[in-house]
């Protein structure tokens, strides 16, 4: 025997309300592909600094330049890493000599900028995060 629900009855009411606050959950839960710089602040200032600063290698899409920095987008090395790590190998950099460079181009301690700041580093790495 198999129950039916009658549109309209109080019993398809609460299904559909049931159906419809499961759907907004998800939702919510998936962040709603929303504008991540609303989550995180830092996103913002962080793309600003790498226009500026890292585009010249990595270019303004973030898809790299040849000969000059590797493209960041979907990057295995990024995604490896924690914040904290890419934090320290931003002010750190990466020589030519290095075996990881493949580039043959030294990646300077914080782009080149001695005035990048560590929040400033933690801002880009916000930003890399959205790519």
């Amino acid at each position: 025997m198999t129950a039916t629900t009658r549109p309209g009855s109080s019993d398809a009411i609460a299904l559909t309300t049931i159906a419809l606050l499961t759907l907004l959950a998800v939702v919510a839960a998936c962040g709603g592909g929303g504008d991540t710089t609303a989550a995180n602040p830092g996103v913002k200032e962080g793309k600003a600094i790498f226009d500026r600063i890292c585009s010249t290698c990595h270019g303004k899409d973030a898809n790299g330049l040849p000969k000059l920095g590797k493209g960041l987008r979907n990057n295995e090395f990024t995604k490896s890493q924690s914040d904290a790590e890419l934090v320290a190998f931003l002010k750190t950099g990466r020589p030519a000599t290095h075996p990881l460079n493949t580039t043959g181009v030294d990646m300077p301690p914080r782009g080149g900028d001695p005035t990048i700041d560590d929040q400033d580093l933690q801002n880009i790495v916000a930003f890399l995060r959205t790519l």
